[in-house]
């Protein structure tokens, strides 16, 4: 699977569009077996969102916000052995922003 497959599955995961939509999430980026993006407005102080997929076929889920005007990245929230179902709660929970109807 190439790093544009597996980040379209995360993304889908999440919601897909609509999870675009109803989130202002945006600048999306995929990496080796990973998608990046950075958040809108939200409850926490996180800025970016990394999802990456394990070789056990969970995911860990960083929420990170820039530390200084060099992009050195601290991280607000980190999470693992995360499975696909529960992608969006984790979302949802650390940034206030609902996913889905």
């Amino acid at each position: 699977m190439n790093n544009l497959a597996i980040a379209t599955i995360i993304l889908e995961q999440l919601g897909g569009k609509r999870f675009i939509l109803m989130t202002g999430s945006k600048n999306f980026v995929a990496d080796a077996n990973a998608l990046s993006f950075h958040l809108a407005k939200n409850k926490s102080r996180a800025k970016y969102c990394w999802i990456t997929l394990d070789a056990n076929d969970t995911y860990t889920v960083k929420f990170m916000a820039a530390a200084d005007k060099n992009f050195n990245f601290a991280t607000v929230a980190e999470f693992s052995d995360v499975y696909c179902d529960m992608l969006q709660s984790i979302f949802t929970d650390v940034t206030g922003l609902y996913t889905k109807f």
